[in-house]
């Protein structure tokens, strides 16, 4: 069993910054992979940004390459986004995701997920 732990997010200004973090606890190689997916009432769950917990190797989807920054601590378990540079149109609420399999996780599925945490944009 795999625990998610997301902190961050709230309400900035349109051109503002805001951090996104997730801990996982439980058995590692449960969260071999961890992701950034947002989600708007109306819309579909779009991916945000992927990262390999191991090397840090990580994916940057094109709408925030450029503004966002995908990282991972020293301890290999805690992911971090990075969001800069923010617009109205990243408002949405944002779930942490894990999974064993890069493949699983690269096609929206997950193993695990954070209980999601909202951005708020202001024009």
């Amino acid at each position: 069993l795999v625990q998610l732990e997301e902190c961050g997010g709230g309400a900035v200004q349109s051109g503002g910054c805001l951090m996104l973090s997730c801990a996982a606890s439980g058995k590692k190689s449960d969260s071999a992979f961890m992701g950034w997916f947002r989600q708007v009432p109306g819309k579909e769950r779009e991916k945000v940004a992927t990262i390999q917990m191991d090397n840090g190797n990580g994916y940057i989807d094109d709408f925030g390459q450029g503004r966002f920054t995908i990282s991972r601590d020293d301890d290999k378990t805690t992911m971090n986004l990075r969001m800069t540079v923010l617009k109205p149109e990243d408002s949405a609420v944002y779930y942490c995701a894990a999974e064993e399999s890069y493949r699983t996780l690269w096609e929206g599925r997950a193993s695990f997920w954070g209980q999601g945490n909202q951005v708020t944009v202001s024009s």
